[in-house]
């Protein structure tokens, strides 16, 4: 008898659209669908909220968990959508380990509005539910292979046929990245680079890394298959389009040619002045980014951004041009220098304001940075980009901290701060100018147990860091350019105006 294949499993809190992705990926597979709350219905006799009220959770649990396991146990290839809290079984999720497992994501405004029209016996108190929701959450993320961000379920269906080789990748978690532009998968698993996932352009596209003069010595070599190796000196300062020049005249002595693909192997500036070499030599080759320092793998590697910088301000020449994959190996992090890694953090609280939950949570507490850290921001800058691809709306909140930031940059010619540096900065100032008194305390704390600086150096000059802000490239029309602000850990506010005189008040701070 053939041996039976993995069946797709679909997990998710409540009004996660689970019954509707799985007939999505069942039609798509042409696959049997199997939904276990219509097979529990099917077996008491009743509806599910009828069970709940005459015989309570305890025993609702206990035939969820008997049918879940039968289903699961026959499955051959099949599409199953399970219910919301039936991972609470260790030994639902000891049987999950054989197949393949689909997190849903939801955010929980969402997940309130469609379960309390429904009759779901656990929708009824919105306190309850949205405890139940954050505790949910990690379950979920350490059962998942697979992580879909919350948009239309039809939308996803490129992600299928990835979906499908994950038991190829040897335990790495699939991250899918949507957007307007098209999806792409993003791999995540200490150890990745020695054991790679599918590659997901053909072998036929040459492979031509570019990377940075000090990563190349750690990293490069780390990368099976590269037909050509470009390197170019460390460092903000060159973020150039001279250097870009540089490499697209290496490229052309490689004989590039459009069937061939740029593979960045490095940190923020290495990710975005390849990804823009990418977007623009013989208009546009596909790029994989292979992110390997904390900066790059829990932001810039992701979302299409890319671009170099010039005198006068900072990613001012630029393309959004997504990847065709990312590649996400935290034990590339353990090359980093402390200063390095300290940089990196600053966007990691960055990540966390904006998400609020688990992951502030998580990093408020002054946990040290792992891979749950780096999934749980890839997770959100996934979702903000799936929702707002170029910055037409909400993908604005991710410059929280940026703006007075990349002017402390600007102003220092990119030589005396680390771009992080200059975010953690930035944070303060946002968050002086939100109102947040206490909440700049403990970011404050964050930043200087991490070892990142929490004013500037007396030589930076607050006026001309001022003036800076107005050069941003947020900035449209006459208008003053709009700033992020903080209401609380989770909302974050875009396109806000700030009077000149609280930003200056705020850079000033920064000076001591």
């Amino acid at each position: 008898m053939p041996e039976k294949r993995p069946a797709i499993v679909l997990i998710g809190f409540m009004g996660a659209g689970k019954t509707t992705g799985a007939r999505m990926v069942a039609g798509a597979l042409r696959a049997r669908m199997v939904d276990t709350d219509k097979r529990i219905e099917k077996h008491v006799g009743m509806t599910i909220p009828q069970y709940f009220g005459r015989h309570g959770e305890a025993s609702f649990r206990e035939v969820e968990e008997h049918i879940t396991l039968e289903v699961l146990d026959r499955a051959d290839g099949d599409v199953v959508s399970l219910g919301g809290g039936t991972l609470q079984s260790a030994k639902v999720r000891e049987a999950l380990r054989a197949h393949i497992v689909v997190l849903l994501q939801v955010s929980l405004p969402t997940a309130w509005r469609r379960a309390k029209r429904s009759s779901r016996p656990l929708a009824k108190d919105k306190g309850a539910f949205e405890a139940r929701y954050h505790e949910r959450q990690a379950t979920y993320e350490a059962v998942a292979d697979v992580i879909l961000p919350e948009v239309d379920r039809q939308l996803l269906r490129p992600a299928i046929p990835v979906i499908q080789s994950v038991k190829e990748a040897k335990g790495a978690q699939l991250l899918w990245a949507h957007t307007d532009s098209g999806g792409y998968p993003v791999w995540l698993r200490p150890g990745l680079l020695r054991d790679l996932p599918p590659w997901p352009l053909p072998e036929t596209s040459r492979r031509i890394a570019v990377t940075d003069e000090n990563v190349a010595e750690h990293h490069a070599g780390r990368v099976p298959g590269l037909a050509g190796l470009i390197e170019f000196p460390a460092g903000e300062a060159h973020k150039t389009l001279a250097t870009c020049e540089a490499v697209w005249g290496a490229m052309i002595q490689q004989g590039a040619t459009r069937s061939d693909h740029v593979v960045a192997i490095g940190g923020g500036v290495v990710g975005d002045l390849a990804g823009f070499v990418a977007a623009t030599f013989q208009r546009g080759l596909p790029v994989v980014q292979v992110p390997t320092t904390l900066v790059a793998q829990v932001d810039s590697a992701y979302g299409g951004k890319t671009g170099v910088d010039l005198p006068a301000a900072k990613n001012y020449v630029g393309a959004y041009h997504q990847p065709a994959a990312v590649m996400v190996d935290p034990d590339a992090l353990e090359t980093l220098p402390r200063e390095e890694l300290a940089a990196g953090y600053a966007e990691v609280v960055k990540t966390a304001l904006i998400a609020g939950g688990a992951l502030w949570e998580q990093v408020s507490s002054g946990a040290p940075v792992d891979p749950l850290t780096v999934m749980r921001c890839a997770r959100t800058k996934l979702q903000v980009v799936a929702d707002d691809e170029r910055d037409g709306g909400r993908r604005q909140v991710l410059n929280l901290g940026h703006t007075i930031g990349h002017a402390i940059e600007t102003v220092t010619d990119y030589r005396r701060y680390r771009h992080g540096e200059a975010v953690g900065l930035g944070l303060l100032a946002a968050l002086r100018l939100s109102g947040q008194d206490a909440l700049r305390d403990q970011v404050s704390g964050l930043l200087a147990n991490a070892g990142l600086p929490t004013t500037m150096d007396a030589a930076v000059d607050v006026d001309e860091v001022h003036e800076a802000t107005a050069k941003d490239k947020k900035r449209l029309g006459s208008a003053p350019v709009p700033f992020v602000v903080v209401r609380e850990p989770g909302d974050v506010r875009f396109g806000q105006q700030l009077a000149a005189k609280d930003v200056r008040r705020a850079v000033a701070e920064l000076a001591g």
